[in-house]
């Protein structure tokens, strides 16, 4: 991507190197990669199942603790970490446009949280096992930028657009937020049975593929921040992001009825529409019957 002389956001909060304990945290999250792209781009999805949790008394209460001190970054860490302020100022400035012509009204955008090993958010305490994911009870996603490592070194999807693709993802959960659909489809899946609730996670979640590619196409607009092979590096993260992909590649097989983010193809498809669209009027993910997904 070409981001040279880009705006950095300013809606970033930086936890990295801050310490934090827990009286109680998430159950049964192992610090291992697959498991964290088993909840991968889950988005809102994760972050108001836990805030259900939270709402419940499940987690308990949360306690962080004083930093113990700023450690050092590395060099390849402190440019990711550029690089994800560049990409969300990208999103700030495209949704805004977005939002004034379709008459949606003011997009107020999200607030990037860095973090290190763990993290507090309204949605509960998260491990960076669980990947980057929204919290719509304080509109704020997350990443550890250490997720970008294990990407390329365990899956081999790699390269600066699948990483803005990683982001733009979580930031497509925040418009699902604004818009109302994230609610809604959430209302709707925590009245339905497992198999159901499933296919409506998979919906939310291939729309924020769609809104993904819909940034990127106007991102290149605004700023020509498009190269040559941006587009297939996106697409091979897709790839490798489905849960069918993940599944075959944990267990050596997959279970279509556990499916919560929509198969290699789904994703593919979904990412690359709303590159070449541009257009809000085709994410009619919740229109389609589950074949033509």
């Amino acid at each position: 991507m070409k981001l040279t002389g880009r705006r950095e956001s300013s809606n970033v909060e930086d936890r990295r190197g801050m310490g934090m304990g827990t009286k109680a945290g998430i159950g049964g999250i192992g610090g291992i990669i697959i498991i964290a792209l088993f909840t991968f781009l889950q988005g809102g999805n994760f972050g108001d199942v836990i805030n259900n949790v939270v709402q419940q008394g499940g987690l308990g209460s949360v306690v962080e603790e004083q930093a113990s001190g700023q450690r050092e970054f590395t060099p390849e860490e402190e440019e990711l970490a550029k690089f994800s302020r560049i990409i969300l100022a990208g999103t700030e400035d495209v949704w805004s446009r977005i939002f004034q012509e379709n008459g949606y009204g003011q997009y107020t955008p999200p607030t990037l949280v860095l973090f290190t090993d763990q993290v507090n958010s309204a949605c509960g305490s998260a491990s960076a096992a669980v990947g980057p994911f929204y919290c719509s009870g304080d509109q704020k996603l997350y990443i550890d930028l250490s997720f970008f490592t294990q990407m390329k070194a365990q899956l081999g999807a790699d390269g600066d657009f699948a990483y803005a693709y990683v982001i733009a993802h979580e930031v497509g959960h925040h418009v699902e937020y604004l818009l109302g659909t994230l609610n809604q489809a959430h209302q709707a899946m925590s009245r339905a049975d497992k198999v159901t609730a499933n296919k409506l996670s998979v919906r939310l979640e291939l729309l924020a593929d769609f809104y993904a590619g819909v940034w990127a196409h106007h991102d290149n607009e605004l700023f020509g921040s498009i190269e040559q092979g941006d587009l297939e590096e996106a697409i091979d993260c897709a790839k490798k992001i489905g849960d069918n992909y993940l599944q075959e590649k944990a267990r050596g097989y997959s279970q279509p009825e556990s499916f919560t983010h929509g198969t290699s193809a789904q994703r593919m498809k979904w990412l690359k529409l709303g590159f070449m669209t541009g257009d809000m009027k085709q994410g009619r993910t919740f229109d389609l019957s589950d074949d033509e997904l």
